[in-house]
């Protein structure tokens, strides 16, 4: 028996394994914004934010965003300062809730720690309330003078 053939026959006893020691993973997200090979999207869910809305959710949220540290990067009421401002309406990876979700979850290259290894999702769910809950400055400018 070959290698190939021993690694097939573990790998459905190595995926229970697998999957039984870590929390579900969240499903991909589809962000309309890319360019789909041969026009077809790869397959995605949806995940939907359970608190929407939610005026507590979004409080608790707040408070997280300063006890996590998010307030070191990108400053007090997410306004920028190392990293980008999350109140201006402009998003790299998109502003959807999923998608904030994603980036807070899985981290973003060349800065932005995953917190999917720290934090339950409900408390990720929480900060993306909150950020959706600023509003962006009728002046979004990147000079002032």
């Amino acid at each position: 028996m070959t290698w190939t053939h021993t690694l097939t026959a573990a790998a459905p006893a190595l995926a229970l394994f697998v999957t039984a020691a870590q929390e579900p993973v969240p499903p991909a997200v589809l962000y309309p914004q890319h360019v789909f090979a041969g026009g077809s999207p790869p397959p995605a869910g949806r995940l939907v934010n359970p608190s929407s809305g939610d005026a507590r959710s979004a409080a608790e949220g707040e408070k997280l965003f300063g006890a996590f540290n998010c307030d070191g990067c990108h400053s007090p009421g997410a306004v920028g300062a190392i990293g980008p401002s999350l109140a201006d309406g402009r998003w790299r990876y998109g502003g959807a809730d999923d998608a904030v979700f994603h980036s807070i979850y899985y981290g973003r290259p060349r800065g932005m720690p995953a917190f999917g290894g720290i934090l339950p999702p409900d408390a990720i769910w929480k900060l993306v309330t909150y950020l959706q809950t600023l509003q962006p400055r009728a002046d979004i400018s990147t000079t002032s003078w």
